[in-house]
């Protein structure tokens, strides 16, 4: 996905849960609504999880320097991994201890009205501010979702999410996803309140909107981490690169390939290959240069390209090989 894209998506997202924000508050503040204050923490928390994800993208832009030689671009991940943990403590467990602490506070006063010291008309406020951040949210999560299709590339959605190479798109569509989700919540939360009488199905809804905020907070951990530990490029680049090495004059095979993306848009790929043993150092090194410049020019995202002339590579003997390796069959 391209680096502008992505950041399309995030900064729709920041302008809209920024306003939601907002509303939320001042609706919890005139009705006292403990699902809207959830509700508001959690558009406070995805405001700030989407200037973060726009700061990674900005520090990963930053030129090359001796102590950081490959670059920046490992930004992208480290701060859509903080991203996942803010969402899972200021978004998840917040609005799971203020539910908790409110059906407690209902048991412990053994009644069932809703507190005295609010205008019951009041509650107005907090259906007029659930529809008006249904209607941001959801073109939040429109403009993500257009972008998380065009990833699918005719995939699955679940490999578009958990299988992509950039987080950014995947982190805003969950969190956009889960926050429609717990409108819905709470509105039904607030709803059943207003039939009842019964304070305390709004706290039942702050408590499974913040469970709902801990899965998906866990699920974007997980895979985020991943990448941060380094995956390889996709099958269809290592494929791509295999067509490309053996289809170079003087390359007999490719018999080792391991890459990592440091970025989206970053990998770096080291190669062996098993040259014709006739060909002079001059003519070899003169084929390495092509063979890179054939992989950049039709994988720009390859930042970083070694190549080691190897005949006799054998993977058995190699203690740090992958246990799961792609196959190099002979040209």
């Amino acid at each position: 996905m391209a680096s502008s894209d992505s950041r399309r998506v995030v900064l729709a997202a920041l302008a809209g849960n920024a306003l939601i924000a907002v509303s939320k508050f001042v609706a919890a503040a005139f009705t006292g609504s403990t699902a809207m204050l959830a509700e508001g923490v959690h558009s406070v928390a995805d405001t700030g999880n989407q200037a973060l994800l726009f700061l990674g993208m900005r520090l990963a832009r930053r030129r090359k320097t001796v102590r950081h030689p490959f670059g920046r671009s490992v930004e992208r991940y480290f701060w859509a991994f903080v991203v996942s943990m803010m969402l899972f403590t200021i978004g998840g467990v917040f609005a799971v201890y203020e539910g908790v602490h409110k059906l407690m506070a209902l048991m412990d006063a053994a009644t069932g009205q809703s507190a005295a010291s609010h205008d019951p008309s009041s509650r107005l406020w907090n259906y007029g501010v659930l529809g008006v951040s249904l209607l941001f949210e959801g073109g939040s999560f429109l403009v993500a979702f257009r972008e998380l299709r065009r990833m699918r590339r005719g995939g699955s959605l679940w490999r578009s999410l958990f299988e992509s190479r950039d987080p950014t798109v995947p982190v805003v569509f969950m969190e956009d996803a889960a926050a429609l989700t717990g409108l819905l919540l709470a509105l039904v939360g607030v709803g059943l309140s207003d039939l009842t009488g019964w304070a305390g199905w709004d706290g039942f809804a702050s408590v499974v909107i913040g469970l709902l905020l801990c899965v998906v907070a866990v699920l974007l951990a997980r895979d985020v981490h991943s990448l941060l530990l380094g995956e390889s490029a996709t099958p269809e680049d290592q494929e791509a690169v295999q067509r490309i090495v053996e289809g170079v004059e003087g390359v007999r095979q490719l018999t080792q390939l391991l890459s990592m993306h440091r970025g989206p848009d970053d990998v770096l790929l080291a190669l062996k290959v098993a040259f014709d043993p006739s060909l002079p150092l001059a003519r070899i090194e003169q084929l390495v240069d092509e063979m890179e410049a054939a992989i950049r020019a039709e994988m720009p995202h390859m930042r970083h390209i070694f190549v080691e002339p190897d005949s006799d590579y054998d993977p058995g003997q190699d203690p740090d090989a992958p246990s799961k390796r792609p196959s190099y069959p002979p040209a």
